[in-house]
């Protein structure tokens, strides 16, 4: 059972804006935050907040249509607003509708001012140029808080380098009511988190029972071929892509590095007992060949066989997201499902910017006193 140890209890307040699954508010509320209000627009992701947090007040609208009803004395407003026009992913279209999503947050920030405001989103803030005013989002978005009295800092991160077993990265933004403390600074890189200690053992065993896992073998694919060689008890099943044919990226991976990235459309899987990946040339030309991709592309395409292959389960998807193995999904399908694990937060990583932001507020409230470099300790505040 995959759990995440809790901080230590708060009186320090969140709201959550484009709450989703629940990621970045579960990783505060982890680190002994108190949940206030988290707001949502899709039905299934509220589904999934109210199922593991009854108690929550989840507004279930529209951002543009939401106005909080906590409006007093509040700590930390969270928002993961939509990436989608930013992505590497996505279309990146600086004139998407969702870029401007970003305005809701100060619109709510108006209304609540929190003390401190955290932003999640993709590295594409750094370049991609607002349209009006050809500044870098990222820069735009400073520039906004910075009249409404904020402070801001923002960096990017590797996951894979704050306990998280995959190689994706974010970009955040910590705005203070007011000047940053000046010993506030980015928490720093750590060694890289394999994947070993997070999926091993649900790949290597069928009867574990888990909320969101019911492994199926038997991986019906025009692409992979599944050969039934036998195989001997002691072969261990190992993680394979089994879509985006194309990549550079070796489809096999080992236990001992990095995940890359969780998306909401990559395909993983397991495959065991006489795995071989190798890539092929691929007749594109052939009318029998429905919805073919790049008909003049030349790349060659990876195609895999095994004893036996199956896909990740939902349950997989969301430890590699660090989610708590008593987090359940609610969706429909599986595409409902994988959407709402590839588009949230990793929870340990919203745990650390959450454990940051709370001693940054300890410190401002003179409950513990800062570091100087020379590990000499100063009462700012």
């Amino acid at each position: 059972m995959f759990k995440i140890k809790e901080g230590e209890k708060t009186n320090y307040t969140y709201l959550g804006l484009f709450s989703g699954a629940g990621g970045l508010d579960l990783g505060f509320e982890l680190e002994g935050f108190i949940h206030t209000e988290s707001n949502e627009i899709l039905d299934y992701a509220v589904k999934t907040l109210k199922c593991n947090r009854p108690n929550w007040d989840v507004i279930h609208n529209d951002v543009r249509e939401y106005t909080p009803s906590f409006k007093k004395g509040l700590d930390v407003l969270l928002a993961g607003f939509p990436c989608q026009g930013f992505s590497l992913g996505g279309n990146r279209d600086p004139k998407d509708n969702r870029n401007n999503l970003y305005k809701e947050v100060l619109r709510i920030a108006k209304i609540t001012k929190p003390r401190i405001i955290v932003m999640e989103n993709v590295l594409n803030l750094r370049t991609m140029k607002h349209p009006e005013t050809n500044k870098p989002f990222a820069v735009q978005i400073t520039d906004e808080l910075k009249n409404l009295g904020y402070s801001t800092k923002f960096d990017f991160f590797r996951v894979s380098e704050h306990g998280v077993p995959q190689t994706r990265r974010r970009f955040i933004f910590i705005s203070f009511l007011g000047e940053i403390p000046s010993q506030f600074s980015f928490p720093k890189p750590e060694r890289h988190t394999p994947i070993k200690d997070f999926i091993y053992e649900l790949g290597q065993d069928d009867t574990i029972e888990l909320p969101n896992h019911n492994p199926e073998w038997g991986f019906k694919s025009h692409v992979h071929k599944e050969t039934h060689e036998p195989l001997s008890l002691d072969e261990i099943a190992i993680p394979i892509r089994l879509s985006r044919t194309a990549s550079d990226g070796n489809p096999v991976r080992n236990f001992e590095s990095p995940f890359p990235a969780i998306d909401t459309a990559t395909v993983w899987g397991w495959g065991k007992g006489n795995v071989i990946a190798k890539r092929v040339e691929k007749d594109r030309s052939c009318d029998k060949q429905k919805f073919i991709r790049n008909p003049n592309s030349k790349a060659k395409l990876w195609r895999i066989k095994a004893s036996k292959i199956r896909s990740f389960t939902a349950r997989e998807y969301a430890r590699l997201q660090t989610f708590p193995d008593d987090w359940e999904f609610v969706g429909k399908n599986k595409r409902e499902i994988q959407l709402q694990i590839g588009n949230a937060v990793p929870v340990i990583f919203a745990k650390k910017i959450a454990g940051l932001v709370k001693r940054e507020l300890e410190i401002i409230d003179g409950y513990k006193k800062a570091k100087t470099e020379e590990g000499v300790q100063l009462n700012l505040f």
